[in-house]
């Protein structure tokens, strides 16, 4: 495993940010840290990246410790929320500044800054100064200045968060495109479940200062392991046992054998709606969302959300049936009172 984190633990008073945390990630991987605001996702971020202190575990690249090892010397690029350029250099000084502090040759800065600059569709703009950019072009512009160094790792925190949603849908692409295209390895802090969803190659959900589970964008929303990670990524119904034994008995042959309280997880894309006069369902709103319609179904198991594609197949008031394929329903640990740890 090229980046590893061991029982990383970090405490502030009698405050616990992170209990033990474990996490992995391979060369070439683009790995989103998920979660709430204060789950802990930043805290590691900074532990990785060697601006925070861990109080406990160990931090690997490559086998060899980084905990003794300060930020300057890791060989890490970083991209703030902020930007964080120097206002008073120009665009190619601000990309190329990494490479000036390393005794690099000034040819050789300006061929990498025209390069950098071409990458991140902005080769206009090398004389500039960040204050004449648009937030999504200034963020741009710290991508390039991050990966001029070749870093070992790439660290991007919340670098979307202070974007409109326009630029943010494109620019997010763009790091994409950027991070395949150059293989650096890439950890990736956010709360956005649809942006760690488009990026990722895998996604570390976090809660409470631990992670609640880790897998594939595939895994954490079809096959969410715990109610709060069914609940985090995108809607959800969650429907108790003794519910799903009266109405929809069909779906308890996928149900874990144990002694733990779980629930059923339908999503709303996941239950198909069949207009009836003798439905056990009343549609009770309905949303036009462009490519969807988004309804509101009263059902004997109380309200649930359903999505479906193409004109609408009902109105408000109407009464339909409701059908959920077994294989469409995922079995979550109900994990309200107290998060639990889920091995990836």
């Amino acid at each position: 495993m090229y980046l590893t984190v061991r029982d990383a633990t970090k405490t502030y008073g009698t405050f616990t940010a992170l209990d033990r945390v474990s996490i992995e990630i391979e060369k070439g991987e683009f790995v989103c840290l998920l979660g709430p605001s204060g789950c802990g996702k930043t805290t590691l971020l900074r532990l990785i990246a060697g601006l925070t202190e861990l109080d406990g575990g160990e931090i690997t690249l490559e086998e060899v410790a980084l905990s003794d090892l300060p930020a300057r010397k890791r060989g890490f690029g970083i991209v703030f929320q902020s930007y964080s350029l120097f206002p008073n250099m120009s665009v190619a000084e601000n990309i190329g500044y990494g490479l000036k502090i390393r005794n690099v040759p000034s040819s050789e800065i300006a061929a990498r800054v025209t390069e950098l600059l071409e990458l991140v569709k902005l080769p206009q703009v090398a004389n500039k100064l960040p204050g004449q950019l648009s937030g999504g072009q200034q963020q741009r512009i710290a991508l390039a200045r991050a990966i001029a160094v070749d870093p070992r790792v790439l660290l991007l925190d919340e670098p979307l968060s202070a974007l409109d949603a326009k630029v943010r849908a494109t620019l997010r692409d763009e790091i994409r495109q950027v991070q395949r295209s150059l293989e650096i390895p890439t950890l990736m802090v956010t709360h956005d479940q649809e942006e760690a969803l488009a990026l990722a190659d895998k996604i570390i959900c976090m809660n409470h200062g631990i992670v609640v589970q880790a897998g594939t964008p595939e895994d954490l929303y079809h096959r969410p392991a715990t109610r709060f990670v069914a609940e985090f990524m995108g809607s959800s119904n969650l429907l108790s046992a003794e519910d799903v034994a009266k109405f929809y008995p069909d779906l308890l042959a996928t149900r874990p054998a144990s002694t733990e309280t779980y629930l059923a997880c339908i999503r709303p894309e996941q239950i198909e709606l069949i207009p009836a006069e003798d439905g056990t369902a009343t549609v009770r709103s309905m949303s036009f969302l462009g490519n969807l319609q988004r309804l509101e179904v009263d059902s004997p198991t109380g309200p649930l959300l359903v999505e479906t594609h193409g004109r609408p197949c009902c109105c408000t008031g109407d009464k339909v049936h409701l059908s959920i394929a077994s294989q469409d329903c995922t079995w979550v640990l109900d994990d309200a009172d107290q998060p639990k740890a889920i091995p990836a």
